[in-house]
Protein backbone atom coordinates (compact mmCIF):
# COMPACT_ATOMS: atom_id res chain seq x y z
CA UNK A 1 0.00 0.00 0.00
CA UNK A 2 1.47 3.36 -1.07
CA UNK A 3 1.04 6.25 1.31
CA UNK A 4 -0.59 9.34 -0.25
CA UNK A 5 1.38 12.49 -0.93
CA UNK A 6 0.53 15.05 1.78
CA UNK A 7 0.81 18.74 0.87
CA UNK A 8 -0.28 22.00 2.57
CA UNK A 9 -3.67 23.19 1.30
CA UNK A 10 -2.53 26.81 1.55
CA UNK A 11 0.26 26.34 -1.03
CA UNK A 12 -0.76 27.34 -4.60
CA UNK A 13 1.78 24.85 -6.00
CA UNK A 14 0.07 22.09 -3.99
CA UNK A 15 -3.29 23.10 -5.44
CA UNK A 16 -1.85 22.87 -8.95
CA UNK A 17 -0.37 19.46 -8.23
CA UNK A 18 -3.68 18.24 -6.80
CA UNK A 19 -5.54 19.48 -9.88
CA UNK A 20 -3.08 17.68 -12.14
CA UNK A 21 -3.56 14.49 -10.12
CA UNK A 22 -7.32 14.75 -10.57
CA UNK A 23 -7.08 15.43 -14.30
CA UNK A 24 -4.91 12.31 -14.62
CA UNK A 25 -7.68 10.20 -13.06
CA UNK A 26 -6.38 10.24 -9.50
CA UNK A 27 -8.15 10.86 -6.19
CA UNK A 28 -7.52 13.76 -3.83
CA UNK A 29 -8.65 14.46 -0.26
CA UNK A 30 -9.14 18.12 0.66
CA UNK A 31 -10.76 20.25 3.37
CA UNK A 32 -14.21 21.76 2.94
CA UNK A 33 -16.44 23.98 5.07
CA UNK A 34 -17.86 20.87 6.76
CA UNK A 35 -15.51 17.85 6.74
CA UNK A 36 -12.68 16.52 4.57
CA UNK A 37 -13.86 15.37 1.17
CA UNK A 38 -12.58 12.67 -1.17
CA UNK A 39 -12.73 13.89 -4.75
CA UNK A 40 -12.38 12.69 -8.34
CA UNK A 41 -12.98 14.22 -11.78
CA UNK A 42 -16.77 14.50 -12.12
CA UNK A 43 -16.59 13.58 -15.81
CA UNK A 44 -14.44 10.45 -15.47
CA UNK A 45 -16.43 7.30 -14.70
CA UNK A 46 -13.27 5.25 -13.89
CA UNK A 47 -12.15 7.93 -11.43
CA UNK A 48 -15.59 8.09 -9.81
CA UNK A 49 -15.60 4.30 -9.51
CA UNK A 50 -12.46 4.61 -7.39
CA UNK A 51 -14.43 6.64 -4.82
CA UNK A 52 -16.81 3.73 -4.27
CA UNK A 53 -13.90 1.31 -3.96
CA UNK A 54 -11.89 3.52 -1.59
CA UNK A 55 -14.86 3.99 0.76
CA UNK A 56 -16.35 0.47 0.41
CA UNK A 57 -19.47 2.35 -0.68
CA UNK A 58 -22.57 0.77 -2.21
CA UNK A 59 -22.86 1.52 -5.95
CA UNK A 60 -26.48 2.68 -5.70
CA UNK A 61 -25.59 5.63 -3.45
CA UNK A 62 -25.46 9.02 -5.12
CA UNK A 63 -22.33 11.17 -5.04
CA UNK A 64 -22.62 14.96 -5.04
CA UNK A 65 -20.60 17.26 -7.26
CA UNK A 66 -18.78 20.31 -5.90
CA UNK A 67 -18.08 23.36 -8.05
CA UNK A 68 -15.85 26.40 -7.69
CA UNK A 69 -17.95 29.01 -9.50
CA UNK A 70 -21.40 29.40 -11.03
CA UNK A 71 -20.11 28.97 -14.59
CA UNK A 72 -19.29 25.33 -13.76
CA UNK A 73 -22.96 24.67 -13.04
CA UNK A 74 -23.69 24.89 -16.78
CA UNK A 75 -21.42 21.87 -17.33
CA UNK A 76 -23.60 19.70 -15.10
CA UNK A 77 -27.20 20.73 -15.73
CA UNK A 78 -29.34 22.81 -18.08
CA UNK A 79 -32.64 24.64 -18.07
CA UNK A 80 -32.07 25.58 -14.45
CA UNK A 81 -35.24 27.06 -12.93
CA UNK A 82 -35.04 30.71 -11.96
CA UNK A 83 -36.02 29.64 -8.43
CA UNK A 84 -32.91 27.46 -8.20
CA UNK A 85 -30.64 30.24 -9.42
CA UNK A 86 -32.11 32.63 -6.87
CA UNK A 87 -31.31 30.19 -4.08
CA UNK A 88 -27.74 29.49 -5.14
CA UNK A 89 -26.92 33.15 -5.71
CA UNK A 90 -28.16 33.88 -2.20
CA UNK A 91 -26.49 30.97 -0.38
CA UNK A 92 -23.37 29.98 -2.36
CA UNK A 93 -20.66 29.46 -1.44
CA UNK A 94 -22.09 27.69 1.56
CA UNK A 95 -23.79 24.64 3.02
CA UNK A 96 -26.57 24.36 0.44
CA UNK A 97 -26.88 21.40 -1.93
CA UNK A 98 -29.35 21.71 -4.80
CA UNK A 99 -30.76 18.70 -6.65
CA UNK A 100 -30.97 19.50 -10.36
CA UNK A 101 -31.50 17.51 -13.59
CA UNK A 102 -28.30 15.75 -14.70
CA UNK A 103 -27.06 16.98 -18.07
CA UNK A 104 -26.43 14.50 -20.87
CA UNK A 105 -22.80 13.43 -20.82
CA UNK A 106 -22.44 13.66 -17.04
CA UNK A 107 -21.65 10.12 -15.81
CA UNK A 108 -24.73 8.19 -14.67
CA UNK A 109 -22.60 6.49 -12.00
CA UNK A 110 -23.00 9.67 -9.93
CA UNK A 111 -26.66 8.98 -9.21
CA UNK A 112 -29.19 6.16 -9.65
CA UNK A 113 -31.70 8.79 -10.83
CA UNK A 114 -31.45 11.37 -13.67
CA UNK A 115 -30.64 14.08 -11.12
CA UNK A 116 -27.53 15.46 -9.46
CA UNK A 117 -26.70 17.11 -6.15
CA UNK A 118 -24.48 20.17 -6.59
CA UNK A 119 -22.82 22.46 -4.03
CA UNK A 120 -20.25 25.24 -3.86
CA UNK A 121 -18.33 24.92 -0.56
CA UNK A 122 -17.32 27.94 1.49
CA UNK A 123 -13.65 27.08 2.02
CA UNK A 124 -10.71 28.86 0.34
CA UNK A 125 -8.64 25.75 -0.38
CA UNK A 126 -11.62 23.81 -1.71
CA UNK A 127 -12.62 26.71 -3.99
CA UNK A 128 -9.06 27.12 -5.23
CA UNK A 129 -8.86 23.43 -6.10
CA UNK A 130 -12.29 23.35 -7.77
CA UNK A 131 -11.46 26.39 -9.88
CA UNK A 132 -8.22 24.74 -10.97
CA UNK A 133 -9.66 21.27 -11.61
CA UNK A 134 -13.26 21.84 -12.64
CA UNK A 135 -16.25 20.08 -11.04
CA UNK A 136 -15.42 17.20 -8.74
CA UNK A 137 -17.41 14.21 -7.58
CA UNK A 138 -16.93 14.42 -3.81
CA UNK A 139 -17.89 12.23 -0.88
CA UNK A 140 -16.80 12.41 2.74
CA UNK A 141 -13.26 11.13 3.29
CA UNK A 142 -14.06 8.15 5.48
CA UNK A 143 -15.02 4.51 5.12
CA UNK A 144 -18.74 3.96 4.61
CA UNK A 145 -20.31 3.90 8.05
CA UNK A 146 -17.20 5.40 9.64
CA UNK A 147 -16.88 8.71 11.45
CA UNK A 148 -16.52 11.84 9.34
CA UNK A 149 -12.97 13.19 9.26
CA UNK A 150 -12.32 16.80 10.31
CA UNK A 151 -8.49 16.52 10.34
CA UNK A 152 -5.92 15.02 8.00
CA UNK A 153 -4.96 12.58 10.74
CA UNK A 154 -8.51 11.29 11.00
CA UNK A 155 -8.58 10.81 7.22
CA UNK A 156 -5.41 8.73 7.34
CA UNK A 157 -6.72 6.59 10.19
CA UNK A 158 -9.42 5.26 7.85
CA UNK A 159 -8.13 5.72 4.30
CA UNK A 160 -4.32 5.70 4.42
CA UNK A 161 -2.96 4.08 1.27
CA UNK A 162 -6.28 4.15 -0.59
CA UNK A 163 -6.00 7.52 -2.39
CA UNK A 164 -3.32 9.56 -4.14
CA UNK A 165 -2.92 12.99 -2.54
CA UNK A 166 -4.07 14.83 0.58
CA UNK A 167 -4.27 18.61 0.96
CA UNK A 168 -3.84 19.28 4.68
CA UNK A 169 -5.77 22.38 5.66
CA UNK A 170 -5.90 21.80 9.41
CA UNK A 171 -9.13 21.15 11.26
CA UNK A 172 -12.43 21.71 9.45
CA UNK A 173 -15.56 22.97 11.22
CA UNK A 174 -17.35 19.61 10.96
CA UNK A 175 -20.87 19.77 12.27
CA UNK A 176 -24.19 19.59 10.46
CA UNK A 177 -24.41 18.36 6.83
CA UNK A 178 -25.59 20.79 4.16
CA UNK A 179 -29.20 21.75 3.57
CA UNK A 180 -30.57 19.87 0.53
CA UNK A 181 -33.23 21.37 -1.74
CA UNK A 182 -34.77 19.46 -4.66
CA UNK A 183 -35.16 21.84 -7.60
CA UNK A 184 -36.31 19.27 -10.18
CA UNK A 185 -40.07 19.66 -9.66
CA UNK A 186 -42.47 22.51 -10.25
CA UNK A 187 -41.81 23.79 -6.73
CA UNK A 188 -38.60 23.68 -4.64
CA UNK A 189 -38.70 21.07 -1.89
CA UNK A 190 -36.46 20.95 1.18
CA UNK A 191 -35.23 17.36 1.56
CA UNK A 192 -32.86 18.00 4.47
CA UNK A 193 -32.68 21.05 6.69
CA UNK A 194 -29.07 21.86 7.54
CA UNK A 195 -27.06 24.92 8.55
CA UNK A 196 -28.77 27.14 5.97
CA UNK A 197 -32.44 27.66 6.69
CA UNK A 198 -34.21 27.86 3.35
CA UNK A 199 -37.66 29.31 3.10
CA UNK A 200 -39.26 28.43 -0.21
CA UNK A 201 -40.21 32.11 -0.47
CA UNK A 202 -36.44 32.73 -0.93
CA UNK A 203 -36.83 31.28 -4.39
Amino acid sequence: MTRPLILPASDPAAIRQAAATLKAGGTVVFPTDTVYGLGADAFSEPAIQKLFEIKDRQPNQAIAVLIGDLAQLDLLTENIPASAMALVRKHWPGALTVIVPRKAGVPEILSPTPTLGVRMPDHPAALALLRASGPLAVTSANLSGGANASTAGQVLEQLDGRFDLLLDGGATPGGVPSTVVDMTGTQPKVLRQGPIVVNISDS
